[in-house]
Formats: C-alpha cells, sequence, structure tokens
C-alpha cells in the first residue's frame, strides 16, 4: 500500500512539473527590423546577419522588413502616429534628431554597451546625439566626398595624381580639369571634359564640402539657429561656378544630373574625372568598367582643410518599442566589428567603429580602399545635424536656390540673400 502511494506521488510531482513547464513555455519575442539597404551585396549581408543571430537565438527572433529611402519617413511617422513601431529602424542621422526631439526615439545611452560606445569614433556619435548629450541612435555608416580619376586620360596629359600625403587644392583639380579637356577630333566641340559635375540636388554637396572653407551656412544665436551666408559659404560655390563657366571644364548638362548618372560618362572617357562623389560610387566603376578600364581615387579636395560635413546611417530604437532591451542587443550583434565590415563592404561605405576600420580588407589599394578609409579622419559632424526643419530647408529652398546660381539664373549675391531670407522663414516654423 506504501508502495502504491509513494508511486501515485511520485506520479502526481511528475504531472505537476510537466505541467508547469508546459504552463512557463513561451513564444520566442519578435522583432521587427526595417532595413534601408538596396545595393544586392548589402541586402545579402543584412539578410544573412538577421539569419545568423536567429539561428543563435531562439528565443528573440527578428523578422526582416525591406524598407526604402524613397518611402521610410512617411512609413515611419505613420507608425509613431499609429504606435504600430518596428523595434528596430534604419535611418540617417539629420531626420533621427528631429524624431528624437519630438520624442518619438529611446535614448540609448543606458542601454548601449561600453565596448560599443567606445569603439565608434566621436564624430560619428555627434550626429546621433542631442545638445544634452544623449543619443538617439547608432551610427554605423557614413561617406567622404572622393574623386575618380582616368588612369589612361591622366598619364595622356602628363599629369601626376595627388596621394594621401599630398592632397589638390580645388585650384590644382582646376587646373588639371583645364588641362584635360579637349576637343579630341577637332570637329570645334568639347568631348573630352575635365571634369563631371552632378549637381542634380547640390545642396547637401556643397554644405559638405564647404566645411573645409569654414563655411557653416547655419549659425546659433541665443539659443537659436538661422541662415547665414557668409565668404567662407560662397567660396565652393565660386569654385563650382568656375568649371562651368569661366574654365569650361565641365558640360552644363551635368547641372540636371545626380553624381551617379556621371559614372556611364566617365566609364566612356567623356569625363577625365568625377569629383566629389559619395565614395560608394566606386562599385557603380567596378561593376559597369569596360575591360581593362584603369581608374583610381583621387583623396578629399583640400580648402583651408580637407574637412567634410558628415552624416550617417543610423539604427534607432522609437520609444513605443515594447522589447527595447532585446533590440539593443541585436543592433549589438548586428554591428559588432565583423558585421559592420559586412555592411560597408556590401554598401561600399565607410564603418563608424575603430576596430572595424583597421581590418587589413579595407587597407588594401584595390578598388580604393585604402584611400576611401584615409578619408574617414576628414569626416566631422555636419554644423545642420542638430538643426530642426534642415530637411524642408535643403528641398524646398537650398537645392532649387543653389541651382539656379548654377544654371547662372541669379548672381551669388541674390543665392545668398534668398538662402537667408526663405531659409530662416522655414527654421521660424520649427521654434
Amino acid at each position: 500500500m506504501k508502495k502504491l502511494l509513494l508511486l501515485l506521488m511520485v506520479v502526481s510531482l511528475l504531472a505537476g512539473v510537466a505541467a508547469t513547464g508546459l504552463v512557463m513555455a513561451k513564444e520566442p519575442i519578435e522583432i521587427k527590423f526595417v532595413s534601408l539597404a538596396w545595393q544586392k551585396q548589402s541586402i545579402e549581408a543584412n539578410k544573412e546577419i538577421v539569419a545568423e543571430w536567429n539561428r543563435t537565438h531562439p528565443d528573440v527572433q527578428v523578422k526582416y522588413i525591406q524598407g526604402t529611402w524613397g518611402s521610410i519617413h512617411d512609413y515611419m511617422i505613420t507608425a509613431f502616429e499609429t504606435g504600430s513601431v518596428p523595434d528596430v529602424f534604419h535611418y540617417e542621422s539629420a531626420a533621427i534628431v528631429g524624431f528624437a526631439q519630438k520624442g518619438y526615439l529611446a535614448e540609448l545611452n543606458s542601454l548601449m554597451s561600453e565596448d560599443l560606445k567606445n569603439d565608434i569614433l566621436d564624430e560619428a556619435w555627434k550626429t546621433t546625439q542631442l545638445e544634452n548629450g544623449k543619443i538617439y541612435g547608432v551610427p554605423f555608416l557614413w561617406e567622404s566626398q572622393i574623386t575618380l580619376y582616368n588612369k589612361a586620360l591622366f598619364k595622356e596629359a602628363g599629369i601626376t595624381p595627388p596621394t594621401i600625403d599630398n592632397p589638390w587644392t580645388w585650384e590644382d583639380l582646376r587646373e588639371a580639369a583645364k588641362k584635360l579637356t579637349k576637343d579630341t577630333d577637332n570637329d570645334g566641340e568639347i568631348d573630352q571634359w575635365g571634369v563631371g559635375l552632378g549637381l542634380k540636388s547640390p545642396a547637401k554637396k556643397m554644405l559638405r564640402l564647404s566645411v573645409g572653407f569654414g563655411g557653416k551656412f547655419f549659425k546659433k544665436e541665443n539659443g537659436e539657429y538661422h541662415v547665414e551666408v557668409g565668404e567662407a559659404e560662397k567660396k565652393l560655390l565660386k569654385q563650382f561656378y568656375a568649371m562651368l563657366y569661366e574654365d569650361k571644364t565641365a558640360p552644363l548638362s551635368g547641372i540636371g544630373q545626380s553624381g551617379s548618372s556621371m559614372i556611364p560618362g566617365f566609364l566612356a572617357g567623356k569625363y577625365a574625372m568625377v569629383p566629389s562623389v559619395g565614395v560608394w560610387a566606386r562599385q557603380q566603376v567596378v561593376v559597369n568598367a569596360p575591360e581593362n578600364f584603369e581608374w583610381g581615387v583621387i583623396p578629399p579636395i583640400k580648402a583651408k582643410t580637407q574637412a567634410q560635413g558628415v552624416g550617417t546611417q543610423t539604427l534607432s530604437i522609437p520609444s513605443a518599442s515594447k522589447y527595447k532591451k532585446e533590440a539593443m542587443e541585436f543592433i549589438e550583434f548586428f554591428l559588432n566589428t565583423r558585421n559592420m565590415a559586412r555592411l560597408a563592404k556590401g554598401d561600399w561605405m565607410l564603418p563608424t567603429r575603430k576596430s572595424t576600420m583597421n581590418l587589413p580588407m579595407f587597407q588594401t589599394d584595390e578598388n580604393g580602399w585604402k584611400v576611401a578609409m584615409n578619408s574617414a579622419k576628414c569626416l566631422e559632424a555636419g554644423p545642420w545635424q542638430n538643426i530642426p526643419g534642415f530637411p524642408e530647408w535643403k528641398n524646398r529652398v537650398g537645392n532649387p536656390v543653389i541651382q539656379l546660381y548654377l544654371k547662372d539664373k541669379i548672381s551669388l549675391e541674390d543665392a545668398a540673400k534668398r538662402l537667408e531670407r526663405e531659409g530662416n522663414r522655414i527654421l521660424q516654423r520649427y521654434k
């Protein structure tokens, strides 16, 4: 009888344990991740990293959502307003600062590890933090502006390209462009241009490169920002105008084309150089260059300095996310040293982690990686990063007004006045 009672107690105990186990068993947490990767190699890298996370983290599964740069802003505004937010989303620093100021984003300072915080360059962090030091996005990719050049045309013209240690000034670039601009078939028309300038949306390019002249465009007084276009801000605009109308080393058709649209002409020998394009443009050359086409990368052009203003690509967590801790753990994995290298390679961009930048794969002359990576030392957070209303200023004032100047429709002085007057009206609405 005692044995029977003991047996029944054991069976009952086991059944209770089993039942408890069933009660405690939970479905894995699902984290939604919106990625803006668009190049084939980059999309593959994103999906592979997510798959690796899911294999090694059965309790926290990541759902990959493919977004686009053209729709992400409206997508996130709708998500914030409805509360149906992704847990992690990919965007850019200039935009997320505005989101943070509206309370849409989680502060990451206390969520991230010291390793991540210390390994990412300080200038990159400056692009995603407010003036109070609070960080709202992890910067992981950024780009410098470089110049692509045709090695055969340089050799033919007797031009020695600049090096990392001996960079060109804008005047050096213009002089070389004059030697490279030719009417090769003597029909009275130029068919080999010194430079191809893609100026369809010129505002951000001008702001970034004007930093080397000391230009800021946005000044802060008494706690408020305003647009100010002085001599330092005008210097780069003058250089581009001179190449178009004084030196006549760049075709006017480039005013209506993007930087990437100049690549086919570069590969066809129409442009000897394509200045001020992002480091990502090298991918288009590698993929599309004809056989035996020799090309190289010229380091950032020097003004007073080689400094360039920059924004970053970022990963952020909405404040409405229910899984902030798990989302940050995923970000740390997604952006570890090895994975950031895969993402940078996939997008042909520069990584922000020091440990990633020092990897041998980025210290090679192949495809211009060494020059591109070295150019990261020229990058600093753009003066526009923390300015509410900057995206609207860029699209509604900066791009159209600068284009009118480059089309020779208005003077530089008139352009400066309009950038200030119309720009300040926009900034006033964001106060």
